[in-house]
């Protein structure tokens, strides 16, 4: 059996987490605030949510992919994604050959290591949990 991690249950004034519900994908607005110009993105509530802690965005293409998005890593500690239309395709620092993640799949990716977008499909959308909401993303010379 699970050990608890606090004694519960909690009212609601205490959650670890706020109540938070995001819209309805035809009620949702998506923009184009984010690194890669072939994408746009709906924050999905968790930041909110968990003051921060965890951060969630539905992506989608809007355009064919063009070029590779070059080296980089990311500054969190936690980086997942959930293919839910369509396929991605990355090479990893350390990983030998590609890997394409496709529709159904959810990939952990591991946070912090230099790695590179190399392809995806017209009609990519996917989910990105990340750990923390905000962080950076550093460019790696090659």
């Amino acid at each position: 059996m699970p050990t608890t991690h606090y004694d519960g249950p909690l009212p609601l004034s205490d959650a670890k987490t706020k109540l938070k519900l995001s819209k309805p994908l035809e009620d949702a607005s998506f923009d184009r605030d984010g690194p890669r110009a072939f994408v746009e993105y709906r924050d999905l509530g968790l930041s909110e949510a968990t003051g921060g802690r965890i951060g969630a965005k539905h992506i989608r293409a809007i355009r064919p992919f063009e070029k590779e998005t070059g080296w980089h890593w990311h500054d969190m500690s936690g980086h997942f994604i959930y293919i839910l239309k369509g396929w991605i395709k990355f090479r990893f620092e350390g990983v030998d050959g590609e890997v394409t993640v496709k529709a159904g799949t959810c990939l952990s990716q591991p946070a912090g290591v230099p790695h590179n977008v190399v392809g995806q499909s017209d009609d990519l959308e996917l989910i990105e949990i990340n750990l923390p909401a905000d962080y950076a993303t550093i460019d790696v010379t090659r």
